[in-house]
């Protein structure tokens, strides 16, 4: 199935994002985006498509801080504590962005957002748990697409910030 969103490639990453990686000097990970026939909108069905575990995919998660759009990278098997996200920033509140919000911020609709190659910059918390895995994946522009890099590297990339701001398990 060709869309508007296919890369010249042919990997099926959206053209910005294919963009982005050349502008970070990471072109060498678009051969490497995979393509899905059926959507990969949620980290379960990411994981599931893939055949990895939940906690190996990052979720690109847009809040707004007092208003303003902060990106927090999340493994899949986790949910973001917004209490954390706020002491964290230091905003008074802190909420999940409405669906119009992060397409303006991103450029991408809801499940197909990726770390980078977002249309505005935002501030980019990244959680610590991404790193207990050597490799995660990611979505690449839409929701059929994902793309593995390696956390450290992926973080690096997006200048996040490594916090520590999922719900802790009671």
């Amino acid at each position: 199935m060709t869309t508007a969103a296919t890369d010249a490639e042919g990997s099926g990453a959206h053209p910005r994002f294919a963009e982005a990686l050349r502008d970070l000097g990471l072109g060498d990970v678009i051969p490497q985006v995979r393509r899905f026939p059926e959507a990969t909108r949620t980290a379960a069905e990411a994981a599931a498509a893939i055949g990895c575990e939940l906690s190996q995919i990052c979720k690109s998660l847009i809040f707004a801080a007092d208003d303003v759009p902060v990106l927090v990278l999340m493994d899949g098997a986790s949910r973001v504590d917004l209490d954390r996200v706020r002491e964290e920033l230091g905003a008074a509140k802190v909420t999940r962005a409405r669906a119009d919000v992060v397409r303006e911020t991103t450029g991408y609709a809801i499940g197909g957002v990726p770390p980078f190659g977002h249309r505005t910059r935002t501030r980019v918390l990244a959680d610590r748990s991404l790193l207990a895995h050597t490799l995660v994946w990611a979505a690449a522009g839409t929701p059929y697409t994902v793309f593995p890099m390696e956390p450290k590297t992926l973080i690096a990339h997006v200048g996040g910030t490594l916090v520590d701001v999922r719900e802790r398990t009671p």
